[in-house]
C-alpha cells in the first residue's frame, strides 16, 4: 500500500492523495477562502508530505489572491490542538484550516471551540481520511474519503485469485472523493474576526 514499485512479485495500491488535497483546496477557494492554514505532522512521511506539498502547490496556483501558512506538530488530536493554538497566536488570520488527517482535525475543532470560535461561521476546518469519528465530531467534519472497502476488495482479489475473474492490475491508483459536511462553509464576514 503506497510503498513499492510493482513488479512480478509485488502488487501495489496507491491513493491519489494529491487529487484529494486539490479537491479540498479548490472547494474552499470556491467558498471564498483565500487565507488558509495547513496543520500537519512528519512531512518526511510519503503520504503526509505529499498532502502538504500539494496543499502548498494548489494554494499557490491561486497566486496573489491567496495566503497560506503551515504548522506541524505531533500526530493526533493533542497535536491538532497545539497546532491550532500556534496558529491562533501567530497573528495570521486564517479563514480555513486544512488538516493532514481527521485525527488532527478533531484536536483543531476542540481548540477552536475552547477559544470561543465557531466552526464554520468563524473558521472552516477540513480533515483527510474520513475515519468513522469524523461523522460524529461537532460539527461533522468535511473530509476526503480514502476508499478502504475498494482497497480491501483489491487485496482480497490478489490474495485469493479467481481465474474466472479478470486479473487484477499490479499497480492501482484510486481516486479519493470529497465528503462535504458541516465543518466547512463560506468565508466569514470580516466583522466576525476575533
Amino acid at each position: 500500500m503506497d510503498a513499492a514499485t510493482p513488479h512480478s512479485s509485488i502488487f501495489n495500491i496507491h491513493v491519489n492523495y494529491r487529487r484529494g488535497m486539490e479537491r479540498i483546496v479548490n472547494y474552499l477557494h470556491s467558498l471564498g477562502h483565500h487565507r488558509l492554514a495547513f496543520v500537519g505532522h512528519h512531512s518526511t512521511l510519503g503520504p503526509t508530505g505529499e498532502r502538504e506539498q500539494c496543499f502548498i502547490e494548489t494554494v499557490s496556483h491561486f497566486a496573489s489572491s491567496s495566503e497560506w501558512r503551515t504548522v506541524a506538530n505531533q500526530d493526533g488530536p493533542e497535536g491538532g490542538r497545539q497546532a491550532a493554538r500556534e496558529l491562533l497566536t501567530s497573528g495570521f488570520w486564517r479563514t480555513a484550516i486544512v488538516c493532514v488527517n481527521d485525527f488532527m482535525a478533531l484536536g483543531v475543532l476542540r481548540e477552536l471551540r475552547d477559544q470561543g470560535l465557531r466552526v464554520f461561521e468563524d473558521v472552516s476546518v477540513t480533515g483527510f481520511d474520513n475515519i468513522k469519528l469524523s461523522e460524529f465530531s461537532y460539527p461533522r467534519l468535511t473530509t476526503v474519503n480514502i476508499p478502504r472497502e475498494r482497497i480491501g476488495h483489491f487485496v482480497f482479489q490478489r490474495l485469493v485469485p479467481d481465474h474466472t475473474r479478470r486479473p487484477v492490475a499490479r499497480d492501482i491508483l484510486l481516486d479519493p472523493e470529497l465528503v462535504l459536511r458541516e465543518s466547512a462553509g463560506p468565508v466569514p464576514d470580516s466583522s466576525s474576526r476575533k
